[in-house]
Order: structure tokens, then C-alpha cells, then sequence
């Protein structure tokens, strides 16, 4: 009785410490961007510092040497990528107006169709109001885009993520060894095991989904933007791109690629082959990352229901934009670890007896 007792306040301690911890992250969430995106590197990045610091190479020499091979490789392939995707921007935008005037063209009989079931439709209309609302959106689009370029504090925020998150990612892989020391110091004796045991299962859960989870994007975003550029996608290596890097989110990468490369295509392209083309890439792409990339990256045992990993992303981004975007997985991981003990606790409780 005296041990559940001291269980149930070990549980509100460290409920009113998590709620507490919620509380500071959502009053800071301005400020702490780079600081979150420097603590994600530095955990990816320690394998590999470990590796060479097991080599017998120096902490902080294997870390500058981390951090300079990251460096290296990112730069030119960032600089490509970006110069790609201008090229292929601009020539997009230059064609778009006869895409759109393509587009609506090719729409006709599907416009002929529906005006013979229903007679009180006017295709005409319909064409008009088309075009206007394409064109409306890309003007909205485009003021959006404008704003976020021109904007003061949104430019803030990009040269404090880019001048703020290298050094805290440098100091963090330097020093992770030390800080998960010290946080062992801090650690409850009575508790000190099973809260160790619930961290190894977390960083094995993290370790399993976001840097498998990481690999897959990239590995999946560099197939869908070779292979729509390979058939000739006009903005296909943007599309791709942008398709992979989403891909962490269950289905949603896929389908928001294969829908708009399809669109695309079919304004682009005057037959129908070039248009299976495009289709093709993404059915070879979804065989390629349910066969073999997901499951020798990722594999079946991190524990992240898709759902629960869906949820967590909305709920993260409508709290906390971007930065909760970042932390959505991790935190729905820790969530997941405490409550399967939580449940397991519970089962062994005289409450459940």
C-alpha cells in the first residue's frame, strides 16, 4: 500500500514536470526554432561521432569532422537542387497560362458529358469560373510568397536558423556524452532503472522512425525527382522533392505527388503516354519504399501507429507551426513509451485487480 502510494506521487511529480515543460515550450515557441532544429542534428549526427571517437579520435575533432562531412555534401547538392528547381520554376511560370488554357481545353468533353445528364449546367460558366479561380490562387500563391520573402521577422527567423542552429548543433554533439551523464545524476535513485529502461526504449523508437524515417525521404525524394525529370515533368524535380521530403507523414508524400505530377502532366503533355510515364515513377517509387526501404530502414517494431503519427503532426503544427512540426514525432514517441508502462503498471495495480 505504502509503495503504490509513493508510485502515484512519483506520477504526479512527473505529470505537473511535463505540463510545466508544455507550458514553457508553447510560451518560447518564437525563439525556439533553431535551438530544437540544433538538438535534432546533434542526436542524428552522434552515431556517427561515436564511431569515430571509438576509432580513438578526439571528441571535438570528430564532431568538426562530422559537421565539415555534412557541410560538404549538403552545400553543392542544396546549390544544384535549388539551381534546378529556379530553372524549372521559371520556365513553369512562363508556361503557364497555355497550360491552364490546355487544361480547360481538355476538360471539354467531360464539360459535354455532364451538360448531357444535366441539362441546366453551362459549360461556358464553368470554364469561366475555372480559369478565374486558377487564376485567383496562383495570385494568392503568389502574394503569399511574396510576404514570407519580404517579411522582417519571417527573415529574422531564417538567418537565426541558419547562424544559431549550426553552433548549438556543434555544441550538443561535442558535449551529448556529458549531458546525458549529467542528466543520469539527476535522476531519482528509487526510479533511476525504470526511467533509464523507458529512455533506451525512446531513443530506440526515435533512433528506428526519424533516422530510418529521414533516410527513406531523402532516398524516395531524390527517385521521384530524377525519375519525373527523366520523362520530362516540367517542375519535376520540385514536385519530386517535395513529395519525398513529406513522405514521413503516412500516404500523404505519395498522394500529393502523384496527384499533382498527374496535373501537370496531363496540361503539359498532349498524349497519353508520357502521362503514364509520370504514373509509373510513383508505382515503381510506392514498391520500392513498401518493399525494401521502409522495411530494412524503418522496419516494424518502432512502435509509431500511422495514425497516432498523423494526429501528432496536426496537433503540432496548429499549436506550434513549424517548431511543432519538428517535435510532433519525437513527443508522440515519449508519449507512446509512458503509456504502454503506464498500462503495464496499471495491469500489475490493485485497481486492475
Amino acid at each position: 500500500m505504502i509503495t503504490e502510494k509513493k508510485n502515484n506521487r512519483n506520477w504526479v511529480f512527473w505529470l505537473v514536470l511535463f505540463v510545466l515543460f508544455c507550458i514553457a515550450v508553447y510560451v518560447l515557441r518564437s525563439v525556439l526554432l533553431p535551438f530544437v532544429a540544433g538538438i535534432i542534428i546533434g542526436y542524428l549526427l552522434d552515431p556517427w561521432t561515436s564511431k569515430f571517437e571509438k576509432w580513438g579520435m578526439n571528441r571535438t575533432f570528430a564532431t568538426f569532422l562530422v559537421m565539415f562531412l555534412v557541410l560538404i555534401f549538403m552545400i553543392p547538392a542544396l546549390i544544384i537542387l535549388i539551381g534546378i528547381i529556379d530553372e524549372q520554376l521559371g520556365q513553369f511560370l512562363a508556361e503557364l497560362p497555355r497550360y491552364i488554357t490546355s487544361l480547360v481545353k481538355k476538360m471539354e468533353p467531360v464539360f459535354i458529358e455532364l451538360q448531357d445528364h444535366f441539362p441546366s449546367l453551362q459549360p461556358e460558366k464553368i470554364r469561366e469560373y475555372l480559369k478565374n479561380n486558377m487564376t485567383n490562387n496562383l495570385k494568392i500563391v503568389g502574394s503569399l510568397m511574396g510576404g514570407l520573402v519580404s517579411g522582417g521577422f519571417a527573415l529574422i527567423n531564417l538567418l537565426s536558423l541558419l547562424l544559431i542552429t549550426p553552433i548549438v548543433a556543434f555544441y550538443m554533439l561535442r558535449d551529448w556524452d556529458n549531458f546525458l551523464a549529467k542528466v543520469k545524476e539527476l535522476l531519482p535513485r528509487n526510479s533511476k532503472k525504470e526511467i533509464i529502461l523507458q529512455a533506451k526504449e525512446i531513443d530506440r523508437t526515435l533512433s528506428g522512425f526519424i533516422r530510418g524515417q529521414l533516410s527513406v525521404c531523402i532516398l524516395l525524394g531524390t527517385f521521384y525527382s530524377v525519375g519525373l525529370y527523366a520523362v520530362g515533368l516540367e517542375l519535376g524535380v520540385l514536385v519530386g522533392f517535395i513529395a519525398g521530403l513529406i513522405s514521413f507523414i503516412p500516404y500523404v508524400g505519395s498522394i500529393f505527388g502523384f496527384v499533382v505530377s498527374i496535373s501537370i502532366a496531363f496540361a503539359q503533355f498532349d498524349s497519353l503516354t508520357p502521362v503514364l510515364h509520370v504514373a509509373l515513377v510513383f508505382v515503381v517509387g510506392q514498391f520500392i519504399e513498401g518493399n525494401f526501404l521502409t522495411p530494412k530502414l524503418v522496419g516494424d517494431n518502432v512502435g509509431l501507429h500511422p495514425v497516432w503519427v498523423m494526429f501528432a503532426l496536426l496537433a503540432g503544427g496548429v499549436l506550434l507551426g513549424f517548431l511543432g512540426l519538428m517535435i510532433a514525432v519525437p513527443v508522440a514517441a515519449i508519449i507512446g513509451v509512458l503509456l504502454r508502462h503506464a498500462i503495464e503498471n496499471y495491469k500489475h495495480s490493485s485497481l486492475y485487480r
